[in-house]
């Protein structure tokens, strides 16, 4: 499925071009979806976006749906009963409907105007993922209902971050594995971030940290950290800071610049360290999530190891009705 192709076929379908953009899943998709948020809501001047949680989406849908409208709705296993029940919802109101899942059999399918069966795996090329390929959705709708003056670049962006991240990943092996034997026996973990690296913080806190590891953890923005959450640190509590290059990287240093005087157990992720900045600096704040997630999975896998937890353990997800 070609995602100009694709777009340039929901914006001929409408009346008036896209209007707004809703971005629909539950965990790990959620999250795949919060870069795009974040360039809609900092990028567009006309198109207005938001972003639900599916069930939500479902018993609090927005009042403006419409048929000028686009769902995007994600999910991993494709039949996660609320984000096929969203994808209905968005149907039966006259919205076009856009499917991502990694499962050709999957349900959401069925309620798919078009739909990506994207790859997986530590051998696929990054930009065939589901947060780069929304990424590129969002992209290709600004460009062809308000232009976009910063598209090569973010082509070019596209281009390169499979490279990065492969050579990040060399990078961090030996630092991940000294992480995990230094917090292996923590039991809480506090994620920093800003921009669009936010819902990674987010996502690695109640994905990475307490689903696939059982351990209490929370995400607290760079910005908010100052307004309530630091009163927290100390010298026994643990916090990972996501360093973003681009527009948002103040907020990171600040937090890292109080951290380093009033907390011990910091654990620093720069993507500028990593060599995201060969990305044009018009760009380059939305790429960082699309790294800090191939990275961030380095990180776990070393702290599963060691704690001798699989990340494929559970106990409540698909085991008990819920």
């Amino acid at each position: 499925m070609n995602v100009v192709n694709v777009i340039n076929d929901i914006h001929s379908a409408t009346k008036e071009g896209i209007s707004e953009v809703y971005l629909v899943a539950c965990g790990g998709s959620l999250v795949d979806m919060y870069p795009t948020k974040y360039f809609l809501e900092n990028e567009a001047k006309k198109v207005v976006t938001g972003l639900f949680t599916a069930n939500e989406f479902v018993h609090a849908t927005p009042k403006r749906l419409n048929q000028d409208s686009l769902v995007i709705v994600c999910s991993h296993g494709g039949n996660t009963p609320e984000s096929v029940e969203a994808s209905m919802v968005a149907k039966e109101r006259g919205a076009h409907t856009i499917g991502l899942t990694h499962n050709q059999e999957a349900s959401l399918l069925n309620y798919s105007d078009h739909a990506f069966v994207y790859e997986w795996g530590s051998e696929s090329d990054v930009k065939n993922n589901p947060m780069a390929i929304i990424l590129q959705l969002a992209v290709e709708v600004l460009y062809r209902t308000e232009g976009y003056d910063h598209y090569d670049a973010f082509q070019s962006g596209i281009g390169k971050i499979n490279g990065i991240i492969k050579n990040g990943e060399q990078l961090v092996e030996k630092r991940t594995k000294e992480f995990a034997n230094k917090y292996g026996k923590e039991e809480l973990f506090y994620i920093l971030s800003s921009g669009a690296s936010y819902g990674h913080a987010y996502g690695f806190a109640i994905c990475s940290l307490m689903e696939m590891q059982w351990l209490d953890a929370a995400s607290i923005h760079s910005g908010e950290y100052f307004h309530g959450p630091f009163e927290v640190t100390d010298k026994e509590t643990p916090f990972i800071l996501l360093m973003n290059e681009g527009r948002t990287r103040a907020l990171d240093e600040r937090a890292k610049t109080f951290l380093q005087q009033y907390a011990e157990k910091v654990e620093v992720v720069d993507a500028k360290e990593l060599g995201i900045n060969t990305i044009a600096d018009e760009v380059v704040e939305f790429f960082n999530p699309i790294l800090f997630y191939s990275i961030m999975c380095v990180y776990r896998q070393a702290l599963a190891d060691v704690r001798n937890h699989p990340l494929e353990t559970r106990r409540y997800m698909g085991k008990v009705a819920y």
